[in-house]
């Protein structure tokens, strides 16, 4: 059964961190681009990072770069979301979800299957 499932959010200070995981079923992750979206109140989805199938090569939104990083344990089926210097901003539901196969994060790509989020809320 093919399945993403999100975990590891919560709630946390601004400039603290956050680690989010997103175990695959189904299927290899490193046969896929994975990238991880996020959603807050009253806002438009919005793309915040993405790692490419294969050589696992990867980008990020402007907003969270130098801050967020995306990995892969191939062991593990699971791609990650590493979370530093949380700002109030970065507070919304965060998704992650399966890209084309053998394929680069390209922009407008098209995602297929998606998990059911995991909350990140950054409050004093």
């Amino acid at each position: 059964q093919l399945q993403l499932v999100e975990s590891g959010g919560g709630l946390v200070q601004p400039g603290e961190s956050l680690r989010l995981s997103c175990a695959a079923s189904g299927f290899r992750v490193d046969n896929f681009a994975i990238g991880w979206f996020r959603q807050a109140p009253g806002k438009e989805r919005e793309g915040v990072s993405c790692i490419s199938s294969g050589n696992g090569g990867t980008n990020s939104a402007d907003s969270v770069k130098g801050r967020f990083t995306i990995d892969r344990d191939i062991a593990e089926n699971t791609v990650y979301l590493q979370m530093n210097s949380l700002k109030f901003e970065d507070t919304a539901v965060y998704y992650c979800a399966r890209g084309r196969p053998w394929s680069t994060c390209d922009p407008g790509m098209k995602y297929d299957y998606w998990g059911q989020g995991t909350q990140v809320t950054v409050s004093s």
